[in-house]
């Protein structure tokens, strides 16, 4: 019995075995199929195949730029190596994308600076009594003379912040 079962799965898995041909045709659609393609299309063979063969005939690349080969050896890549370019490229994407976030924090925050500049300017020039608390805690107008000082101040931080 166990013979028996055992002969039938390998005659199962010879088809696993099957030359796989991709091919596009002259309307730029990519077509995968057992059959032969035809003689005028740009093919190239793929599955269990084409790696004991290798491959002889041409090979183009797709409309989706897919490609099964490696650039150097011509022989399909192992799951090991597109796992690791998998990798590579998630952790590209993921660097990319904290490095967006990161930008658009410092661009959020100079824009929250500029603003608070842009308001302490305008309080300043307003000519309000500003009063604020001294290193020993007791509350102290400014003068005229500081005012004018902080509203240089002031106006240079702007231009500097706020381009």
């Amino acid at each position: 019995m166990k013979n028996l079962m055992l002969s039938i799965l390998m005659f199962c898995c010879f088809n696993a075995y099957a030359e796989v041909n991709k091919w596009v045709d002259e309307s730029g659609r990519v077509h995968y199929s057992d059959q032969p393609p035809p003689v005028n299309a740009q093919s190239k063979k793929l599955g269990q195949a084409a790696k004991t063969q290798g491959s002889t005939e041409s090979s183009d690349t797709t409309e989706s730029g897919d490609s099964t080969d490696s650039s150097d050896s011509g022989e399909p890549k192992s799951i090991a190596e597109r796992e690791a370019e998998l990798k590579k490229k998630m952790k590209a994407e993921k660097e990319a994308a904290a490095k967006s976030a990161q930008d658009q924090a410092n661009k959020q925050a100079n824009q929250d600076n500029c603003n608070q500049a842009k308001l302490s300017l305008k309080t300043l020039q307003s000519g309000m009594r500003i009063k604020e608390v001294d290193a020993s805690g007791e509350q102290v107008y400014i003068d005229d003379e500081e005012r004018q000082q902080r509203i240089a101040k002031t106006q240079e931080d702007i231009s500097k912040i706020c381009k």
